[in-house]
């Protein structure tokens, strides 16, 4: 077998699923077995109520004392941010409908309780908010990575999510409709290189290190330039006869086979990688990663939706880290063209078995007819 059968899987278990509910669902089981936990220490339903009173007010304040703050630096930016209405700020900074509604309920409730409580009726809030106002000062309170994450990937604010939905509009959806018409065009002037229908796609190269090369041969000495595909010219904001093209290749494998395919990279790639090395925009290696899993994920679930590009592009993704291997890239792309092979052979060899097997079915019964013994038989007939 050779080494490219045996070459790793694209990494797809390294990029992120979109987040569940379990967060929610460990919180209600939590709830449960806490309230199993006070059942069974047989406090008074009374007490558990003023405590669960006491705490879920603290809250609340701690919540309106954050969103003051919020606000007084809002106040700064109403103009530019806000169109000058301070009420759309203070609404920016709190949720009245929700905070205020069970502020208001848990103040009356404590109202009612607090004879019981030992304290005055303003020194346990005040209390609250010196405690929210110290965790506040010392940064006590600020999200946690993975809260930042799950916020911008509910809202779809990731700079990945906007790179993929960009590469869609402004350029796959425009090609992609025309990739099969270009190539057949292609194969009438070449001699037909690209004999695989299977194969008559837009290879979509994602490494995960973003590391793109502008000329494929320099990554990999197995790959060479065959010629461009015919162009597509559409008019586009504003630019007259606007024009796309994508580029055969010719790939070697071991053997020295050559194998051919449209093959690129995502072109995003390339300014999120340009994004890692600019100081100014303040953009990690290990955001880098963050953002190239994304965008590789946000395209995938783009194209799968779009019935313009079905059956057009093949997304090939690897991990190149730290890989000492100077033909890994084309080895990695002729690892997904004999796949497409075998798909194709799979499906023709299915169909010729379907072709031959009613072919022969008349062929056996007439075997049948002929005879049903393994012994010698007569030729004259007895039957009367």
């Amino acid at each position: 077998m050779s080494h490219e059968e045996n070459s790793p899987q694209p990494p797809r278990s390294s990029i992120p699923s979109r987040r569940g509910n379990w967060a929610r669902h460990a919180s209600y089981f939590l709830v449960a077995l806490l309230a199993l936990v006070l059942y069974l220490t047989e406090r008074s339903l009374h007490h558990v109520a003023q405590c669960l009173i006491i705490h879920f007010m603290a809250l609340q304040v701690g919540a309106l004392v954050k969103g003051i703050c919020t606000f007084i630096e809002e106040v700064r930016h109403v103009s530019a941010r806000y169109h000058g209405k301070y009420l759309g700020a203070l609404n920016a900074c709190l949720d009245f409908r929700r905070h205020g509604l069970l502020l208001l309920l848990c103040w009356a409730a404590y109202s009612l309780l607090r004879k019981e409580s030992g304290l005055p009726l303003c020194l346990k809030p005040t209390l609250v908010c010196l405690c929210q106002l110290l965790t506040i000062v010392f940064g006590l309170q600020n999200p946690s990575a993975a809260e930042i994450s799950e916020i911008c990937e509910r809202n779809n604010l990731n700079v990945a999510h906007g790179l993929a939905w960009s590469y869609y509009i402004g350029y796959l959806k425009i090609i992609l409709p025309h990739l099969k018409d270009s190539i057949r065009i292609f194969n009438e002037n070449n001699n037909c290189l690209l004999k695989c229908k299977k194969t008559w796609k837009l290879h979509i190269l994602i490494p995960l290190t973003c590391e793109v090369y502008d000329n494929l041969g320099k990554a990999d000495s197995r790959i060479q330039f065959i010629g461009n595909l015919p162009e597509v010219s559409v008019d586009r904001a504003g630019i007259r006869r606007r024009t796309y093209k994508n580029s055969v290749y010719e790939v070697l494998d071991e053997n020295q086979k050559t194998h051919y395919c449209v093959v690129e990279y995502a072109t995003p790639l390339q300014s999120l990688h340009a994004m890692s090395q600019d100081d100014s925009a303040a953009f990690s290696r290990q955001a880098r990663l963050e953002q190239a899993k994304l965008f590789c994920r946000t395209l995938e679930e783009i194209l799968e939706k779009s019935k313009e590009c079905s059956g057009c592009y093949q997304l090939l993704v690897y991990d190149d880290s730290g890989e000492n291997d100077k033909h890994f890239l084309s080895k990695e792309i002729l690892r997904h063209l004999k796949q497409q092979d075998r798909e194709e052979y799979a499906m023709c060899d299915k169909e010729d078995g379907g072709m031959r097997r009613e072919k022969s079915e008349p062929v056996e019964e007439t075997e049948l007819l002929i005879s049903d013994s393994d012994q010698p038989q007569s030729l004259r007939s007895d039957c009367s």
